[in-house]
């Protein structure tokens, strides 16, 4: 493996770092950033510069406007993008659109991408992904599932309640996750005005960085025609891990981004800030801080790194991509964390973007699985590889 930056790499970091420095960070502190995320206003004029700088879904492919980034390419244009708050945002490279993106561009037909596709990838229209359901119903475990799809000639009738679904509010349209008669699952593609599909509320979070926050959906006799199934019937779970996997990494990707504003802003702190007769990065318990910051962002690093190499020599990387997930999730989190610390009072206040951080990047531990539920399957699958070596 060669952990070095290309010249393109090179240049679509400066690009992008310039970019965010520029453009992005002065936007922060608008009043359209809300609780649940930028207001369609603030987000489209964010597209708009990120259109105006080449940089618009540069994950995307060429063909559809995109600039074909390839996983390794991602990592460093996805970790700068993530320096801001709103970067993810104006880029349109934040969940779940980012993830739709790419799962339309394997699984769904050329008339598909054509209605939803394409506009999505011009950053003209948003999309959300109902999958996570109340209890009983599916959350780390999707074969909980309790909404269905029942065959009715031409159509298929869906009923159900999602929640914690990401951007359903002002999204254009909706990839449903549903269960068949025969119990397995099926991804449905539909208008969000669609009748039948109500957004009932959204859900305070912790987080405050998606546009349209998260939301509670219902399904109501929803007729969704069979020219609007997303790939084939029958193989929702198996398209959920088209997804999901590169999902997970991008997420780490983003959050490594925030973790390392954070360092950066505690760093500057110690340099400057006095007490007890010399700066605070001289003393040995914020020295250390910094320190094992430096040690969590270089890990977190070297572990999306390792995964997008093998992601983009065309191989699986389910299990590679279970352990990033967890190892980055819990390493930027301790960076933020400690850069709560070394920060003190500014650190739990809205005096610098650390908190703001905090705040967004704890649910990283939770979304696209547990780091419980990664474990778990990654303990099965280190079994399961020994007992076939015995």
């Amino acid at each position: 493996m060669e952990f070095s930056l290309t010249p393109r790499q090179l240049e679509l970091q400066a690009r992008t770092r310039s970019f965010i420095s520029d453009v992005i960070i002065p936007l922060e502190r608008d009043p359209r950033a809300t609780a649940h995320g930028p207001t369609e206003e603030l987000r489209n004029e964010l597209v708009a510069h990120a259109r105006a700088a080449g940089l618009l879904t540069p994950h995307a492919s060429v063909e559809l406007g995109g600039l074909g980034l390839t996983h390794a390419e991602k990592a460093v244009v996805f970790e700068e993008a993530g320096y801001s708050t709103l970067g993810p945002t104006a880029m349109n490279i934040h969940a779940p659109d980012e993830g739709n993106i790419h799962l339309m561009e394997v699984v769904a037909t050329p008339e598909q991408k054509e209605r939803w596709l394409r506009p999505q990838v011009q950053g003209h229209i948003r999309s959300c992904f109902a999958m996570t359901e109340p209890s009983p119903g599916a959350g780390a475990d999707p074969s909980m599932m309790q909404t269905t799809a029942v065959k009715d000639g031409d159509h298929y009738v869906i009923n159900g309640t999602k929640w914690f679904i990401t951007g359903a509010q002002g999204a254009t349209y909706v990839i449903i996750m549903a269960k068949m008669e025969d119990g397995s699952a099926t991804m449905f593609l539909s208008d969000m005005s669609r009748i039948g599909i109500s957004v009932t509320r959204q859900m305070d979070a912790l987080d405050s960085c998606f546009t349209g926050g998260h939301c509670v959906m219902t399904f109501e006799n929803v007729r969704i025609p069979a020219t609007d199934v997303l790939g084939e019937i029958g193989r929702g779970f198996k398209y959920a891990q088209v997804r999901l996997a590169p999902a997970r990494l991008t997420h780490c990707m983003r959050w490594l981004g925030q973790a390392r504003r954070a360092h950066d802003i505690a760093t500057d702190y110690a340099r400057k800030r006095e007490a007890f007769g010399r700066i605070l990065g001289k003393h040995e318990g914020v020295g250390f801080m910094l320190a094992d910051n430096d040690m969590d962002l270089q890990t977190s690093r070297l572990h999306i790194a390792h995964t997008a190499w093998i992601l983009d020599q065309g191989h699986g990387a389910n299990f590679e991509s279970s352990r990033a997930k967890v190892v980055c999730s819990e390493a930027e989190w301790r960076v933020v964390d400690r850069c709560v610390q070394i920060l003190g009072g500014q650190g739990v206040t809205g005096e610098t973007m650390v908190m703001r951080i905090f705040t967004d990047m704890r649910a990283f531990r939770i979304y696209d699985g547990p780091s419980e539920v990664h474990r778990w399957s990654m303990a099965r699958k280190i079994i399961e590889a020994g007992e076939k070596r015995a």
